[in-house]
């Protein structure tokens, strides 16, 4: 279980700090959630509530138990460190299928894994400079891909690197 203060990776949504371990109050004045009515019927189980670093503002409310979305604590400095050292090894994800190549890059980036974002983050870069020399524009698939990859390894890196 995660305390709160960390920070840890929430699927895609990236990088998010905890903020509160604790059961929904709902249907009160001062309630702190205002979720769907189906979790009204669970009052005991316990809920992470999560602030993605990138979308100050916002809050994500997660039961603890959840299986559906994968959650991870950021790297270590040491294993960040690591991984820089890697990168030039980590291979990519060529997929000549358009429609495959969107789930790949969506799968990659919803595992958590700092080595599939990088994947996605080389194959696109590839890609998108063969694409602007042949006088191509990048696809929108493409350049929101490439800034989900390079905005969750991005704020991952900087927090464990300081």
């Amino acid at each position: 279980m995660f305390e709160k203060g960390e920070f840890i990776i929430y699927g895609s949504r990236g990088v998010c700090e905890i903020t509160d371990v604790s059961t929904l109050r709902m249907g009160s004045a001062g309630s702190r959630c205002t979720a769907s009515r189906a979790v009204s019927k669970d009052r005991d189980r316990l809920y992470y509530v999560l602030r993605p670093v990138t979308y100050r503002d916002g809050k994500i409310f997660t039961p603890v138990d959840n299986d559906k979305i994968r959650m991870r604590r950021i790297l270590t400095r040491k294993e960040a460190e690591e991984l820089i050292r890697e990168i030039p090894q980590i291979g990519n994800l060529w997929v000549p299928d358009e429609k495959q190549r969107e789930q790949n890059y969506k799968q990659a980036v919803g595992s958590c894994d700092c080595r599939e974002l990088v994947k996605v983050i080389k194959t696109l870069w590839i890609r998108n400079q063969e694409r602007l020399s042949q006088g191509k524009k990048i696809t929108v698939m493409d350049k929101k891909y490439f800034r989900m990859a390079e905005d969750t390894l991005y704020a991952e890196l900087s927090l464990s690197l300081d």
